[in-house]
């Protein structure tokens, strides 16, 4: 699936569609250049699921917790790593669980050691605006990018 966001509110609103279909369990990959708009559909996703508090890219705590309600959500953001097994030795192994959701800024950096995504977002900055694709790599995912359409 292919959408192109003419502004920062429509990446705001995807993150808001998106955050309906988030289930435990669920791991999403955020992937783009720098500035192509992954902290800010994490942002519109937390939004929509009830935080208030402050949203802030986890570029330089590399993991940023939320619950909301009864779900633990995690953002991460491995921009700032060297080596691919990184993630294991600072300890975010254990977040990848079924009563999670990661929010994964960044994976490539991982090196293929993550768990496998549920769904795949690839933004790229596109004039003025973004091109994100999405894409769906297990029922869960699909169940999820599914509900964009309603």
């Amino acid at each position: 699936m292919t959408r192109f966001l003419v502004a920062e509110a429509n990446t705001l609103a995807l993150g808001g569609e998106l955050a309906r279909g988030l289930r435990p369990g669920m791991v999403i990959y955020l992937s783009g250049d720098l500035g192509a708009g992954k902290t800010t559909l994490a942002r519109g996703v937390l939004r929509a699921l009830g935080v208030a508090e402050r949203v802030k890219s986890p570029t330089f705590t590399l993991l940023e917790p939320y619950t909301v309600s009864k779900l633990y959500l995690y953002h991460f953001d491995f921009y700032r790593f060297n080596r691919s097994d990184e993630w294991v030795d600072a300890g975010f192994r254990d977040y990848f669980n079924p009563e999670s959701v990661c929010l994964v800024e960044w994976p490539e950096k991982a090196g293929g050691q993550l768990p496998a995504p549920d769904v795949r977002i690839a933004l790229e900055v596109a004039g003025s605006g973004r091109n994100v694709t999405l894409s769906a790599y297990t029922e869960a995912g699909r169940n999820c990018l599914k509900r964009l359409h309603q």
